[in-house]
């Protein structure tokens, strides 16, 4: 089963700041102070967040596993 879900709307405010509904922050544990990374795309017209220690975790994955990528790449060409 799928672990999508639509959490509701937000409006866009005259300042261009967006409240995340309340579920949503209480579901993926958002807090007060938390960074949040904005994400999307201007040709695939989508928009989206990451929280910080998500965003980092990634990195490390994908840099301590960077030799790994290179021999697989490497393996594709030949």
């Amino acid at each position: 089963m799928h672990d999508k879900k639509l959490y509701g709307t937000a409006t866009v405010g005259t300042k261009g700041q967006v409240v995340i509904p309340a579920d949503a922050r209480k579901a993926l544990n958002i807090e007060e102070g938390d960074r949040l990374y904005v994400v999307g795309s201007d040709k695939g017209k989508w928009l989206g967040f990451i929280q910080e220690d998500q965003l980092r975790e990634m990195v490390s994955h994908l840099t301590d596993n960077i030799e790994l990528y290179k021999d697989l790449l490497d393996n594709k060409d030949k």
